[in-house]
């Protein structure tokens, strides 16, 4: 046998360096980082790193002191300035801080990277990482398939298989948002293509399958310290298992202790994982099955929120995941994401989750997968169905369980899309097989398969592209957070290059521009363009009234955009304020801004300024001035230290008692 024939080809390699470099690429310098961060040891899992170099399972980081003596310190509304000072989603537990997401990352890169080099990883380029190596062995475990079982398959076909595994699997989405988060998903995605790869060389190789069944453990075990909700897909390392099993029923006492071995090779080192993981937990939280979501420091308080799972999240989350086709619009990158339905009540919120079904739809080949196995020796045969079967049974389970969670997003799509695509593949090949003597329809088949991984790679693409823009419009909310507008409109104007049929964008430039001196013009233009694209945004009708109301001549304009902006949201009650506070400078129309204050002040009871405004105007109206002190009455309830609201209370009721409206009271 030739070592030529074990060389992948050119275009092969091309197409893998291509994938690896858009990774690399994606996860680039520029691409923001949590709170902001400069100082890659100021990362998370680099905390946890250093924590564990100190001897502590704990973060390496002081517990802020006002936090612990909060009453309730996981109570999202007094710990909002911790959270945003830099512990969102870090986990609090006895006055110290803990990381709630997978240890693995920390183990298997993080550590060893910062013990080797004496320098830190940011997150982002552990995911690129993690990424890679997934990538890489999903071709490798799809290469041996393919020169295995089907040998008669072009190049081209293993090329656009490599394509496929990397740009069509949800993974080039999980790389335009490399955080935490990402880390521990992207973690898990390599540790799963391992062991399946592992698993792979333990149904061929009869000298030893033990050692490649316990890699395969190994693998799967870490697998699950990242994602713990992986757990129930390790029933696949039993396929080879059960498979030699079947194979040899009975046997004789060295084939039932070669039976044995498999067995413990299997179960061994996921479970030496496994209780180390319940040890580890059960040293931070006093329980082992504790990994600190309840002590995470989040906008809902999970301390009080005991079940994440249940029956009624599985519809929901099967429509998002799988049913619900991408919108398109008009312009590049022609993509707005899906179309989501009403969530069921206790949803903690939905994050950009693709429908397989109707936008990748490369995944539907995966009903052709039966064909691997026809027309094949008895051997081959049951060995291709085993695997498949693996592959059937990580998709299901790991799909269920994520389906089974209060949230939708998708970035956890990559728990359970590689494992379709896996079999997508494993149809491709079988239906190419299958049609090899047929030419006619072999080439229909090629078309229709061919067309639906050009279409599902295109709308990755695109879907990532859409989800970069939404990444540059986050980093621009944080600067403005962070007061450092010329920052955040850098990031605004990177967005909207990318994306110029962005609303949302183009709305928060406006704001930015509005607060900087002599920019105002450039506001009012970015807030048309904004309504340009969404004509029935509210709030920036009402920011656009702002802004006109300080243009000279602009009047008229400024009181249609507040009158458009109540239009669309009638309980809006600032319009409705603003609305009145022009109208009030309008001769004649004085009935009309106190009709508009009063709007306000029933939608909004405790409005300061609307009870204000509305007893200044009255304060000018013959027979009001009653009126007018019950109004500046209420406002100096509001802001008791407001010299200017008991001014006005103190002038309103000295003109009462003056006045013939003045009763005996007074």
């Amino acid at each position: 046998m030739s070592v030529g024939r074990f060389i992948p080809p050119a275009f092969l390699i091309t197409v893998c360096m291509l994938v690896l470099g858009f990774y690399a690429w994606t996860a680039r310098p520029g691409m923001r980082q949590l709170y902001d961060i400069t100082n890659p040891a100021d990362a998370y899992y680099n905390q946890l790193v250093q924590g564990f170099r100190s001897g502590q399972l704990n973060l390496k980081r002081e517990v802020p002191p006002g936090l612990a003596k909060l009453a309730d310190p996981y109570d999202p509304a007094a710990n909002i300035s911790y959270r945003a000072g830099g512990l969102h989603d870090i986990s609090y537990y006895k006055n110290k801080l803990y990381l709630y997401f997978g240890v693995t990352p920390a183990i298997v890169l993080f550590w060893p990277y910062a013990a080797l080099t004496g320098h830190y990883l940011f997150h982002k380029q552990a995911v690129a990482i993690f990424c890679s190596v997934g990538f890489l062995a999903s071709v490798a475990l799809l290469g041996g398939l393919r020169r295995r079982y089907f040998p008669e398959s072009r190049p081209w076909v293993a090329a656009a298989c490599a394509l496929a595994l990397g740009l069509s699997t949800c993974v080039p989405l999980l790389l335009q948002r490399p955080e935490v988060y990402e880390v521990s998903i992207s973690c898990a995605y390599a540790m799963v293509m391992l062991a399946l790869g592992c698993i792979w060389r333990a149904l061929h190789d009869p000298a030893r399958p033990g050692w490649w069944l316990a890699g395969a453990s190994l693998a799967y075990g870490l697998a699950v310290g990242a994602r713990p909700n992986l757990l129930f897909g390790a029933v696949i390392l039993l396929v080879p298992v059960i498979r030699a099993c079947l194979s040899s029923p009975g046997g004789d006492k060295r084939q039932r202790l070669a039976m044995a071995r498999m067995l413990a090779a299997a179960v061994v080192p996921i479970s030496f994982v496994g209780l180390g993981l319940m040890l580890y937990n059960y040293l931070r939280f006093d329980s082992p099955f504790e990994f600190g979501q309840h002590y995470q420091l989040v906008a809902n308080n999970q301390h009080e929120r005991p079940h994440v799972f249940g029956l009624n999240n599985l519809w929901f989350n099967f429509r998002v995941y799988f049913l619900q086709p991408i919108q398109w619009g008009g312009s590049f990158p022609f993509v707005n994401g899906i179309k989501v339905p009403p969530p069921p009540a206790g949803n903690l919120g939905v994050e950009d989750p693709l429908g397989i079904l109707p936008n990748i739809p490369l995944v539907w080949m995966a009903l052709a997968a039966p064909l691997a196995w026809q027309k094949r020796t008895a051997e081959d045969r049951s060995t291709l169905r085993w695997l498949i079967m693996a592959l059937v049974v990580l998709f299901a389970v790991s799909a269920l369980t994520i389906g089974l969670f209060a949230g939708a997003c998708g970035r956890y799509q990559v728990d359970f899309v590689p494992a379709l695509v896996l079999l997508a593949l494993c149809g491709v090949l079988g239906l190419e097989r299958a049609l090899a003597v047929n030419l006619p329809w072999r080439h229909v088949a090629r078309c229709i398969w061919v067309a639906a991984l050009l279409f599902s790679v295109v709308v990755s693409l695109l879907t990532s592209v859409n989800l970069h823009a939404k990444e540059r419009y986050t980093a621009g909310v944080d600067k403005v957070s962070m007061g450092q507008p010329e920052e955040a409109i850098l990031c605004f104007e990177q967005a909207l290059r990318i994306k110029p049929d962005f609303p949302e964008a183009h709305s928060n430039l406006g704001s930015v521009l509005a607060d900087i001196p002599g920019r105002l013009p450039e506001a009012i233009s970015e807030y048309e363009a904004a309504l340009r694209i969404k004509p029935d945004f509210a709030e920036v009708h009402y920011n656009l009234g702002l802004a006109l109301a300080k243009t000279p001549g602009r009047l008229p304009d400024a009181i249609a955009e507040y009158e458009a902006a109540i239009r669309m949201k009638p309980d809006f009650a600032k319009a409705h304020c603003n609305l009145a506070n022009l109208l009030a400078t309008v001769p004649g129309r004085e009935a009309d801004a106190i009709s508009e204050y009063e709007a306000a002040l029933r939608i909004k009871p405790d409005f300061q300024e609307a009870h204000t405004n509305l007893g200044v105007i009255l304060t000018s109206i013959p027979g009001r001035l009653p009126e007018a002190v019950k109004h500046f009455e209420a406002a100096l309830q509001l802001a008791p230290d407001s010299p200017e609201a008991r001014d006005n209370l103190r002038m309103a009721r000295e003109a009462l008692e003056k006045s013939p409206d003045a009763s005996g009271d007074h």
